[in-house]
């Protein structure tokens, strides 16, 4: 390997795309692409689609998202050795890198592909560049068969378990601090469902093969009128993770059964954000290639990506990616150089095999 992935990966992570604020990276992706004869690049808002059109019988989809959560003292890119420091680094500027690099230099891979660089990944699936391109140009996202560099670890991660966030309000009464006792105070009500979550038992199926790990956390909390008035109103908002042999309906009915025994009248129980799990879906020729060329651990994605996406409409698809996943959002975020290099190779063989 000639080309020094660390220093394009640092390069990526030098040019700043924090959720909604995705233009200069978007410019630098696609003026690499339009560089390169072989491929039909389109762009639509900040989402960068290259192709090959070769006539090959089958489209392999390979991308990931190019915005970043806010820095945390990690905004400028570092090598120390062959290790790379900075925001991205995992999640996932360095993936990026190595798709740059291959849609570069593989002139006649096996399959036609479709290298997908989409914004707003991090931010609420509404506003997800994916959807944009799916409302306006949903022919840029046909495939076979789809690879998210999503950090993995360099394993393969099947499916991913369903999110879902809902807000619990309930109801109380007004009344002075002084004389507490002619109100109810909300916010003491919310004990009970503070309880829920925290008393909660993980759910913990297999599903051909994969252990997933189900969870539910209380994410935020609002509440409160004054020093000396007893609360009327408080709210809770429950975040839910839930494996792939669950429906999102059968999912939102659990969350509301585990609920309803706290609510009154008054109270409601709110879905806010719902993205549906998706099954692991490894049987495809191409996503079993790659597992066995490579001899690659198979997991469960424990969070949610947009595999989910794919799944939804019937194209399979996995995450592979270099980073940790771990280390994602945190100040640590980090790459090596030996996890970039194994992913380049993974990719360029794949993309090599008739």
């Amino acid at each position: 390997m000639t080309t020094d992935l660390l220093a394009k990966s640092a390069e990526l992570i030098n040019v700043a795309s924090v959720s909604y604020e995705e233009q200069a990276i978007a410019d630098l992706i696609e003026a690499r692409l339009r560089a390169v004869p072989k491929l039909a690049v389109e762009r639509v808002g900040d989402n960068v689609v290259a192709r090959t059109e070769l006539g090959r019988p089958l489209r392999l989809l390979i991308g990931g998202h190019s915005d970043t959560v806010p820095p945390n003292g990690n905004a400028e890119a570092r090598i120390d050795g062959d290790v790379l420091w900075g925001l991205g680094a995992a999640d996932m500027k360095s993936a990026l890198a190595v798709m740059l690099e291959l849609a570069d230099a593989v002139d006649e891979p096996a399959v036609d592909v479709t290298w997908r660089f989409y914004a707003r990944e991090e931010v609420r699936v509404a506003d997800s560049g994916l959807r944009e391109l799916f409302e306006v140009r949903p022919d840029l996202l046909a495939a076979d068969v789809a690879l998210l560099g999503e950090p993995t670890g360099g394993a393969v991660e099947a499916g991913c378990q369903g999110s879902m966030r809902a807000v619990v309000t309930l109801a109380g009464a007004r009344a002075h601090t002084a004389r507490p006792w002619m109100g109810v105070n909300a916010i003491h009500r919310l004990g009970s469902v503070l309880r829920l979550a925290e008393e909660y038992e993980p759910r913990t199926p297999v599903i051909d093969g994969c252990q997933y790990r189900e969870s539910l956390q209380a994410v935020a909390v609002e509440g409160g009128v004054a020093g000396n008035v007893v609360p009327d109103r408080a709210e809770v908002t429950l975040g839910y993770r839930y494996a792939p042999d669950r429906s999102p309906a059968e999912a939102e009915d659990i969350l509301r059964e585990m609920v309803a025994p706290m609510l009154g009248d008054d109270d409601r129980f709110e879905v806010t954000e719902h993205a549906p799990a998706a099954p692991p879906g490894l049987g495809h020729p191409v996503l079993q290639r790659l597992i066995s060329d490579n001899g690659l651990e198979i997991k469960a994605k424990l969070g949610w990506t947009d595999v989910a996406f794919f799944a939804a409409r019937g194209i399979p698809a996995a995450n592979f990616g270099p980073g940790d996943s771990t280390l994602a959002h945190t100040a640590e975020e980090r790459v090596d150089r030996a996890a970039l290099e194994a992913y380049h190779r993974a990719l360029e063989a794949l993309l090599a095999t008739r």
